[in-house]
């Protein structure tokens, strides 16, 4: 009979993107099984693209109040037959979907109590995303999370007419955290420094990034803004074929930094690079309290190219 497997993480983008390797080591651990992620619409192209999962669930989060979306939410999970899942969200929610299977839940690794394989280092949210998720699988008998085989996170951006030398340069960051942006007049004054030496500035994001963008070509009118017109596999591609990366610490830093982009990553004291940093084979970052304070000539120095 065919082991079914579930696998839990729901986002955001940067911890999509670090839980890659253990997506890997799931789908390895369990060759023949049927594997499952359960995430939000935003994730399901990266996730099918993988050929990790045999099936993607979109979890539709129900609100506390929607008693009818957890029950329809119970009745889905306790059908599907699971063996085991792999709660890598490990959040408040998803430790509530642990209880949604009632007393005979399948084998359960994370941290909701009373779950078989529980990550029990006290000091868990001390380590890294990565460390952290490798503890986690040991514990459940996955002893090797090696760094994720990406050659399908790519995209053909043909359509984009990119230069054949530029810069991705990533301004966004979560609306509600504007403290995590270095000043959109910063980035425009390295763009007119990268123009200078034969790089073209290539500004990515979504649609809240259309106003750090707009000033960013304000300030240097050959920057070129593909914001909002890109898939999260686009970003890829187009960090595939940059000379570097630079940008806040935001979702689209840690695709460039994943797929092997030089990136260089901008850091306030609102988030820490020892807990969530972005993690490749080429990556730098640079930290300061207020962002404002980080020099231009700083971040020039420090950006290094393919």
């Amino acid at each position: 009979m065919t082991a079914r497997i579930l696998v839990i993480k729901l986002g955001a983008l940067g911890d999509f993107i670090l839980a890659l390797a253990p997506f890997q080591a799931i789908r390895r651990h369990h060759p023949d099984a049927a594997v499952t992620l359960l995430t939000t619409r935003p994730y399901e192209p990266l996730a099918r693209a993988s050929g990790w999962f045999d099936d993607v669930w979109i979890d539709s989060r129900p609100q506390l109040w929607q008693v009818g979306g957890w029950w329809a939410l119970r009745r889905r999970l306790r059908s599907a037959g699971f063996d085991r899942v792999y709660d890598l969200q490990t959040s408040d929610r998803s430790g509530w979907y642990f209880r949604l299977f009632g007393s005979a839940p399948p084998e359960w690794s994370g941290v909701a109590p009373g779950c078989s394989h529980p990550h029990r280092n006290p000091a868990r949210d001390s380590l890294h995303t990565v460390e952290r998720q490798a503890e986690q699988l040991a514990a459940a008998g996955i002893s090797s999370v090696p760094a994720p085989s990406l050659a399908w996170l790519d995209a053909d951006v043909g359509n984009f007419a990119l230069p054949d030398r530029f810069v991705a340069i990533a301004p966004g960051g979560a609306a509600h955290r504007p403290e995590k942006r270095w000043p959109a007049d910063h980035y425009a004054a390295l763009a007119v420094r990268l123009v200078e030496k034969g790089l073209t500035p290539v500004i990515v994001g979504g649609p809240d990034e259309a106003a750090a963008a707009a000033a960013i070509r304000a300030g240097s009118p050959a920057a070129v803004s593909v914001v909002g017109r890109t898939s999260l596999l686009d970003i890829a591609g187009i960090a595939r074929r940059a000379q570097a990366a630079v940008g806040n610490d935001t979702g689209p830093m840690h695709i460039a930094a994943a797929v092997g982009c030089p990136s260089l990553v901008l850091f306030s004291a609102a988030s820490d690079p020892a807990l969530c940093g972005q993690r490749g084979p080429a990556v730098a970052y640079l930290r300061r309290a207020a962002l404002a304070d980080l020099a231009v000539d700083e971040v020039e120095a420090a950006l290094r190219l393919r």
